[in-house]
């Protein structure tokens, strides 16, 4: 593999409104430094792709904006959202969590129907009323563009989806939450080209009330779908800017050569 100056990178500032940011973000697992001195601002209501060979820290870095690492890793640095330092050991983990939805590389729906698996986080946190959770329910699967396909079987197994549906499934029970920010880590690397571009489009449609941030090693689909892009080698953030120029006109020697297939 060749070897790049890693104390070099180009972060550009970001204009627009600011959802959530790091600031001087590291992950150690043990003695094992995974992430280093990761300062990155993500914009509200867009999508930010973060791309870099697998080992990069892309996913650890992911896990961390939602505290999915605690007691697997030590994170030290700020993880700032509306005012506040998500990663202090005074913030409710749980609370995080109801802001700050995660979908998965896998689409893991519960063993339930598929009116269960969007309902139970919010009968979880006290919501009883029908008409509310009736509301949710249809809403979330509308907005993960869902709701044609399984409106007449809501009552069965989510298990019988097919696994484009399984993951459009997870995403409308992530959103029923109505966080502000949505994490995705590869959520369409198991899935066919058709099932792939649902989610894409599914995605492009609810940026418009989400801020999402999303891991994938296809650098296509970063290209379509997001408005800027993070490129991660060896645990430190190289390259941050719009996607188009991320993409057409890269600075840095270490982006440029994985752009163009030129790396490792």
């Amino acid at each position: 593999m060749k070897t790049y100056d890693l104390t070099e990178h180009k972060i550009v500032p970001i204009k627009d409104e600011i959802e959530i940011s790091s600031d001087n973000l590291q992950v150690f697992y043990g003695n094992s430094h995974a992430i280093f001195d990761a300062t990155l601002q993500f914009p509200k209501n867009q999508i930010t792709s973060l791309i870099g060979a697998s080992g990069s820290g892309k996913s650890t870095y992911l896990r961390c904006l939602n505290r999915m690492n605690d007691k697997i890793a030590r994170v030290e640095g700020k993880i700032m959202y509306e005012g506040t330092d998500l990663n202090s050991s005074k913030v409710n983990v749980y609370e995080v969590r109801k802001e700050i939805g995660m979908v998965f590389q896998m689409p893991n729906p519960f063993a339930k129907s598929i009116r269960e698996n969007i309902l139970f986080g919010l009968k979880s946190n006290g919501i009883k009323d029908k008409n509310i959770l009736e509301e949710r329910l249809e809403t979330s699967l509308k907005e993960a563009a869902l709701w044609d396909e399984v409106k007449d079987e809501l009552d069965k197994s989510a298990l019988a989806l097919s696994g484009g549906q399984a993951q459009r499934l997870c995403i409308a029970r992530s959103i029923a939450m109505r966080p502000k920010v949505l994490l995705l880590d590869e959520p369409a690397s198991a899935l066919d080209p058709i099932s792939t571009s649902k989610i894409e489009d599914t995605l492009t449609e609810l940026k418009e009330k989400y801020t999402i941030i999303i891991v994938t090693h296809n650098m296509s689909q970063a290209t379509r779908i997001s408005n800027y892009t993070a490129f991660f080698h060896l645990g430190h953030i190289v390259e941050y800017d719009k996607t188009k120029n991320i993409f057409m006109n890269p600075s840095m020697p270490a982006t440029s050569d994985y752009i163009s297939g030129a790396f490792g």
